[in-house]
């Protein structure tokens, strides 16, 4: 049990024995292939946008890019939405990982109750960063500012592992005027702290790269990462990328004599190397380190000041520390521990997530079920 609660808080934990739990898709009939080839965002989502933010004066607006185009710019958040209508669900996901992560559950909670979805990709998440929780929070009030100006909606703000505690400080730092309530999803101070210690070993003994997209999804599923193999068929193209590498660049030392052959060997060489490509994570995240402290350190105090009604869904009770265990007998909070999952909890079980999401909200009021649906 010690061991694992030093397992990263910013991707998911290794399979529990026994392996994949019900929930997560994974039981196939004998003899019937898995199919680990990537779903499209669109299936989930109405929409895709690209937000620009300003950094001189801190102002921002808001436009609508291609799809294709390559995110390179720290002032671009690429989001994706669904709804017009109701409370914002504001998402925000953990390290390493995308807005897509949030795919399946947003396909369900929206079908639960009114609401509007936005998951963003946060700073980092396409070109690393500065990565300090302060930049983070100001970057999503910036976006809430360039999607709604001075009078932004009620907004509901969910966050994953990392996501989590920069929803916190967010919510602490009254980036977010309108407000409604706070969602946390498995990550607590002590718990997360004690994980910082073997965070860099864990990332080392991840794979490098990957000979496809495919490759990817099936090595997230088969090691734990993500239990849920539809999840992972749409969230793992926002984790991993596509490079080419020159391979046959070292072909080119021995130099072939005969004048007609060279030219043969080049132009095959450059054909082969158009062909060769592999994947690689989007996010070196061994290079925030120097940040991981400022994200979580002190979140306990945070979580449990902060003046809005507060949900906290947990893979383990064992998670939680101190200071949460007695605020959560003072009554300052709702927790819900969800068995049977990883840490991406939204991931492996999106349809418990939306449920205790969907029943919290109701409950305080900050909207209502759909018409038709039975809770």
């Amino acid at each position: 049990m010690e061991k694992q609660l030093h397992l990263n808080l910013l991707a998911s934990r290794p399979p529990m024995a026994g392996g994949f739990q019900s929930g997560s898709k994974m039981k196939m009939g004998p003899g019937r292939k898995r199919d680990f080839s990537p779903l499209p965002w669109s299936q989930y989502f109405e929409t895709m946008e690209d937000v620009v933010v300003e950094n001189e004066n801190a102002s921002a607006y808001f436009i609508i890019l291609s799809i294709s185009i390559s995110l390179t710019a720290v002032n671009i958040f690429r989001i994706y939405c669904s709804g017009s209508h109701g409370p914002v669900l504001l998402l925000l996901h953990g390290g390493g990982h995308s807005a897509l992560s949030w795919a399946v559950f947003t396909a369900i909670i929206y079908s639960r109750i009114n609401c509007r979805v936005v998951a963003m990709d946060l700073r980092a998440h396409g070109r690393l960063q500065d990565t300090a929780s302060f930049y983070l929070c100001t970057d999503i009030g910036k976006v809430v500012e360039a999607l709604y100006g001075d009078n932004p909606p009620p907004i509901m703000l969910i966050g994953h592992s990392m996501g989590g505690a920069i929803a916190v400080h967010t919510a602490t730092a009254n980036h977010i005027p309108s407000l409604l309530g706070l969602c946390v999803i498995d990550v607590v101070e002590g718990t997360a702290m004690d994980a910082l210690n073997s965070m860099q070993n864990f990332l080392r003994s991840r794979p490098k790269t990957f000979k496809s997209l495919e490759n990817a999804i099936e090595w997230s599923v088969k090691s734990g990462q993500i239990r849920n193999i539809e999840s992972a068929r749409v969230s793992m193209g926002g984790q991993v990328k596509k490079c080419v590498w020159a391979l046959s660049s070292l072909q080119y030392v021995l130099w072939v004599s005969n004048k007609e052959s060279s030219k043969k060997r080049a132009k095959e060489d450059d054909q082969e190397t158009k062909k060769e490509s592999i994947f690689t994570w989007r996010v070196e995240l061994s290079k925030t380190e120097k940040y991981w402290e400022g994200w979580f350190k002190g979140l306990s105090a945070l979580f449990l000041t902060t003046p809005v009604p507060k949900l906290l869904l947990l893979a383990g009770v064992d998670r939680l520390d101190k200071d949460l265990t007695i605020g959560q007998m003072q009554g300052k909070f709702q927790m819900q521990v969800l068995p049977q999952c990883g840490h991406a909890v939204h991931e492996d079980a999106p349809e418990k997530v939306a449920d205790a999401l969907a029943t919290f909200m109701v409950r305080h009021k900050f909207t209502e079920f759909k018409e038709g649906y039975l809770w």
